[in-house]
């Protein structure tokens, strides 16, 4: 069951986000956030999938401040080049903000029972880590998330759950980089990082080059046992 919901954000204006629900109708929520191509067939996908493990997923509409409705692929040049300008002009901080008024608008929803997860991809990989530091939600999961080594002085406020997904061959982030995060986050007791060998960014995005179902298939299946503990399902 697919809608669109309208959220209001904290400074002024409002965006939409995109909702699957379960066969049921109800379940605890899993924010899906998104990579640099909007809210796009593989994310709309990444929402389906966890509405049929039994959540209400809703993915936000996190490119609204500069383009309302960006829905790009990773196919051509000039998609690619759309996408890097979009990242390179997303304000971090309101982005958070508006990931804070989702998650308050996920706590209400009908059919929720008050809990919220949140998955982030790439950049969203990168926002779900700033979850855990910045926010109250219940359980944040980041898979190849880029840039977060820049940001481990905010790990000291991370209290619940993070589940990290990090690709040993992702062209987005160094190996020094990756070092970096597993020491500066290696003494966190709510921090459990995954490791996959081989594996180049966006290894569980289905369609995409670089995708891999086997290792997709453990990601996902870390996710969801993170995600029953802490949430109820």
């Amino acid at each position: 069951m697919a809608e669109w919901a309208t959220i209001q954000a904290d400074d002024g204006g409002s965006f939409k986000a995109y909702v699957e629900k379960p066969a049921s109708g109800a379940g605890p929520v899993v924010l899906c956030i998104q990579e640099i191509f909007g809210i796009n067939h593989a994310m709309r996908d990444i929402a389906k999938y966890w509405a049929g493990q039994g959540y209400i997923a809703v993915a936000p509409d996190l490119f609204w401040r500069q383009e309302p409705g960006i829905d790009i692929t990773d196919k051509t040049e000039a998609e690619w080049s759309k996408a890097f300008a979009l990242f390179k002009g997303f304000d971090v901080d309101k982005g958070i903000a508006d990931l804070q008024a989702t998650i308050a608008f996920a706590r209400a929803m009908p059919g929720g029972n008050g809990r919220v997860g949140t998955v982030g991809f790439c950049l969203g990989g990168k926002l779900a880590y700033l979850l855990a530091c910045r926010s109250n939600a219940d359980c944040n999961v980041s898979y190849y998330g880029v840039g977060i080594e820049g940001l481990l002085d905010e790990a000291k406020a991370i209290a619940r759950p993070l589940v990290m997904h990090i690709a040993e061959e992702d062209g987005f982030v160094s190996k020094d980089a990756q070092a970096a995060i597993k020491s500066g986050l290696a003494d966190n007791p709510h921090v459990t990082i995954y490791s996959y060998p081989g594996m180049d960014h966006a290894f569980a995005r289905i369609g995409g080059v670089p995708y891999d179902k086997t290792n997709a298939d453990l990601a996902n299946a870390r996710s969801e046992a993170a995600f029953k503990a802490a949430l109820g399902a």
